[in-house]
């Protein structure tokens, strides 16, 4: 069966990532298009760098196009971003962007794009999965054929939109002054041109790593981690540079590491950022978050005369709060962010460009606005942990979670128990543990964020210690 979770459909390559699966999911795309009436608009395919994606999203527009839907595919890989906007922009019904994001080497995916820009919501993706569970042919013309019709174009360089969306933004002049220089670590991933771009322009020195297209991701995982950056954070160091910055093999986490070589975590990067858009660029409005995600966010906001709303994990919920609320800044804690008037999904292009131009006004690094932020508001720090479990452990870990309902003995008095995902357990310090299975990966995973690491440590324990982990 082929499910999307909170971040599109992904599966390992050669075990359920295979061309069939991949031209079942576009002969749905296409039957769900013609049951919505939306085949009058081009569907834009882009990919990333990882093994296959070119391929499948080859394989997708040969069944696009053998189903009369005109595709608009891209001729180099491209940042999930760049396909959103491009959704966004050309008010485009669909979008199609192939990408396991994040997820280890051995992934690939589909993401799928709707109206505005947008992840396609709950309603969407089990639509979408009924019409693939129905299928008993597949229309599909090889690609070539696609072309010589002109159901198949290809766009060169569909950057120019999103770069000039951006820059029109920034404060250009500001970043011109300062003249950092950069060390840019894309993750042998798909986001390098349009930063490159971006701080060329603004008269930057940038230097990069990492920059080669490798399906193995070196080794790691392509996800912008204090772990994962370890590299790029020695580096900095070494050669005297300003300021590092990591993102993620799609283009939409972002990573931080300072002149010292410190790590600023998501969460400290959407405290910042949400810190300098209201008092600095005098942005007024709440801040959004999932329930994942530093509660530093609601003191800051608190302290501000504003709220954080706070929803579920997946970031449509945020794209969507952030309309409904007018809010400045929404984000999650494993580099996700996106800000007002921008895309409705997460994007590291515009929140790298955005931390760049933040520093060059302010005249301070990372660490030292956030030591400012710290001395205001009190120190959080968050722990996670992940838990690889078999198929048949997850019945037992969710019986007694959310059916039995049990909780662990806590060292702090709780304030709020909530099971709108997962089991989240807030306490009266503005601390909280949650403990949720993922939604793209077969992971259980527990977050905690205490005053210090030894208290979110001590919330992990005891989740630990009652399911027997």
């Amino acid at each position: 069966m082929i499910r999307f979770g909170t971040g599109g459909w992904r599966a390992e390559i050669g075990s359920e990532f295979v061309k069939e699966n991949i031209c079942r999911v576009g002969q749905g795309i296409c039957d769900l298009m013609a049951e919505e009436g939306k085949t009058g608009r081009p569907v834009i395919i882009g990919y990333d760098r990882r093994f296959l994606s070119r391929e499948a999203g080859e394989w997708l527009a040969e069944v696009l196009a053998g189903n009369g839907v005109e595709v608009i595919f891209l001729h180099r890989s491209a940042p999930t971003p760049l396909v959103m906007h491009t959704v966004k922009n050309q008010k485009l019904y669909y979008g199609i962007e192939v990408t396991a994001s994040h997820n280890p080497s051995i992934y690939n995916g589909i993401k799928l794009i709707v109206e505005e820009g947008r992840d396609a919501n709950v309603e969407t993706t089990s639509l979408l999965e009924e019409k693939i569970a129905e299928i008993s042919h597949i229309a599909s013309i090889p690609f070539e054929d696609g072309l010589k019709k002109g159901l198949i174009q290809y766009w060169e360089n569909p950057f120019n939109d999103f770069l000039d969306d951006i820059i029109d933004v920034l404060d250009m002049e500001a970043i011109r002054k300062r003249g950092l220089r950069i060390l840019f670590d894309p993750m042998h991933g798909s986001a390098t041109y349009p930063l490159m771009v971006i701080f060329y322009t603004a008269r930057c020195t940038l230097d990069i790593i990492h920059n080669d297209k490798d399906a193995y991701f070196g080794g790691m995982m392509p996800a912008p981690t204090e772990n994962t950056l370890q590299d790029l954070a020695a580096r900095v160091v070494a050669g005297g540079y300003d300021l590092g910055i990591g993102v993620d093999g799609d283009g939409d986490r972002l990573g931080i590491i300072d002149r010292n070589g410190n790590y600023i975590s998501a969460n400290e990067i959407l405290v910042l950022l949400y810190y300098y858009l209201h008092e600095y660029k005098g942005w007024k409005g709440p801040v959004v978050r999932n329930l994942a995600t530093t509660h530093m966010l609601d003191v800051v906001a608190k302290s501000l005369g504003e709220k954080c709303f706070e929803v579920p994990v997946g970031f449509k919920y945020i794209s969507s709060k952030i309309d409904e609320v007018d809010a400045i800044l929404g984000g999650e804690s494993s580099g996700g962010l996106t800000v007002r008037g921008h895309i409705h999904g997460k994007d590291s292009v515009y929140a790298a460009s955005l931390f760049v131009e933040m520093i060059c006004k302010t005249g301070k690094s990372p660490t030292e606005l956030l030591h400012e932020l710290q001395g205001k508001y009190g120190k959080f720090e968050m722990v996670e942990y992940n838990l690889a479990f078999a198929p048949e452990a997850k019945e037992e870990i969710v019986n007694t979670v959310m059916v039995e309902r049990k909780l662990p003995e806590f060292i702090k008095k709780t304030s709020m128990i909530s099971y709108e995902d997962g089991c989240k357990v807030y306490f009266e310090d503005d601390t909280f543990v949650i403990c949720r299975f993922s939604g793209t990966e077969p992971l259980l995973r527990i977050f905690a964020e205490g005053k210090n690491a030894e208290q979110a440590q001590s919330y992990i324990d005891a989740w630990k210690a009652m399911l027997n982990l």
